[in-house]
């Protein structure tokens, strides 16, 4: 019982952690990995700590210390699922240009599509050519994380939902943008010109 108390403390001041981890304190503690396979059972039974996806956690406490901190959650999205950053939706309105109620942090990868439901919120990853894996930046908080810039937010978030602006005219974009409410003209005119040079190099 100490060793698993001692385990379960040495977890709870990390951002996230993933089984390696959980088997190297457990070796300090002198514990095999099957016992230490044991306690990371026990500690999701009894909900100590949380699953991200197989294989990575972060404990109740710390979530529960930071789930408030919009940061920590574009941290984890960025975590979660290597290499993405944080567009679409969530990062309209972390920019107040849209006021979409959102249930989930939709980012952009060149891995494959996938979603993750888990106790720490919900994660989509929708996948993009190389070559469009562009205009995001590291944004700074109590915790660091990848995010679009306005314009490839919009951008990103048009290109999944007309699949790829196939037989979209400009003046269509527009429209569709009014649409979805999002406030085009709360945009700087240096991000509005970089959202259009980006439809026009399609």
């Amino acid at each position: 019982m100490k060793s698993r108390n001692n385990l379960i403390e040495q977890l709870k001041p990390l951002p996230y952690f993933d089984k390696n981890t959980v088997y190297q304190l457990g070796r300090q503690l002198g514990l095999e990995n099957t016992t230490v396979d044991t306690y990371i059972s026990r500690f999701l039974k009894y909900k100590e700590i949380l699953q991200l996806k197989n294989g990575l956690y972060v404990s109740a406490s710390f979530y529960g210390i930071n789930r408030s901190d919009i940061s920590y959650t574009f941290y984890l999205a960025n975590v979660i699922r290597k290499p993405s950053y944080v567009s679409s939706w969530a990062a309209l309105q972390y920019y107040n240009l849209a006021a979409e109620a959102i249930h989930s942090v939709t980012s952009v990868t060149t891995k494959v599509t996938r979603d993750y439901q888990t106790k720490a919120g919900n994660f989509e990853y929708r996948s993009i050519k190389k070559d469009l894996f562009s205009g995001f930046s590291l944004g700074k908080g109590k915790f660091d994380y990848f995010m679009a810039s306005p314009s490839k937010a919009l951008f990103d978030l048009l290109y999944f939902r007309t699949y790829q602006f196939r037989g979209l005219t400009i003046e269509k974009i527009k429209t569709l943008i009014g649409g979805l409410r999002i406030d085009i003209d709360e945009m700087n005119k240096e991000e509005q010109e970089k959202f259009f040079a980006m439809l026009e190099g399609m």
